[in-house]
């Protein structure tokens, strides 16, 4: 039956998708979304994203707003789809993780004429975990540091509860202008439960031009320069730092050995 109403959604004028268009890199987006950009009437997103666009899609139409009016930029492609036209919300990465696909339902729920439908991507703990190598192999968990959005004591509950729980840990929106000491914040709560040796990674400008990534030590990471466009990795208490490459086993050579007696 889902199925069903999806392909009615499909078949309707009114239909906006939202779009993970991947870290950065043309190279890391979907077949599925290019397919959606080359055939959409409009795309609409954040600026700095659009210009990312711009280079791969110079004919099409934008339209565009800056940080913090993220409501307004849903309503806007609503507003599009009204006029019968196939509009793309973008999103950098995937739309469903710190993006606005849940926001473009909150909001679609004033447009009944509407349909929305979310097209994955390539998020960044996908793609900067690649770089590292394997750090998120077993059970982990995704914690933004930005509060905007979330009060610093719960971002502060759910590090210490993820460290409590021995779970790898990915970082989105570690640092920015006016948030520079939130990382070395983070490690100190981390450090009240986990070694201070504890393999962790950097993963910097993922998919864009200046992409580099590092394995280090959690001092060595409360100490470190970042911005918003790096994401970090802590490992849990079995990850490890193999030949340069971040590794946290999923047990498979435990599994063996285990057979065996």
């Amino acid at each position: 039956m889902n199925g069903n109403k999806e392909k009615t959604a499909e078949s309707e004028k009114n239909l906006v998708y939202v779009v993970g268009i991947g870290p950065g890199s043309e190279g890391m987006m979907t077949q599925q979304v290019r397919r959606i950009l080359e055939n959409c009437d409009v795309i609409i997103g954040y600026t700095v994203y659009v210009e990312l666009l711009r280079k791969i899609f110079p004919q099409k139409e934008y339209q565009t707003t800056p940080m913090r009016r993220e409501e307004e930029r849903c309503r806007m492609a609503f507003r599009e789809a009204q006029k019968g036209r196939v509009t793309a919300m973008v999103c950098s990465g995937d739309a469903g993780v710190y993006g606005l696909a849940g926001l473009m339902f909150e909001v679609g729920a004033e447009y009944p004429d509407c349909f929305v439908k979310v097209i994955p991507g390539v998020t960044a703990a996908l793609a900067g975990g690649a770089l590292l190598g394997a750090p998120l192999g077993h059970d982990f968990a995704v914690v933004s540091l930005s509060d905007l959005l979330t009060p610093w004591e719960t971002i502060e509950k759910r590090l210490r509860l993820a460290a409590m729980a021995d779970l790898a840990l990915c970082i989105y929106n570690p640092s920015s202008k006016k948030r520079g000491d939130y990382l070395l914040k983070a490690c100190d709560i981390l450090l009240e439960v986990i070694e201070e040796d504890r393999v962790c990674g950097l993963a910097f400008q993922v998919g864009r031009e200046g992409e580099q990534w590092e394995v280090l030590t959690l001092k060595e990471l409360r100490l470190r320069p970042v911005d918003m466009f790096t994401t970090v990795f802590i490992g849990n208490s079995k990850t490890k730092n193999l030949h340069g490459k971040m590794v946290t086993p999923r047990g498979y050579r435990m599994e063996r050995e285990y057979r065996k007696t």
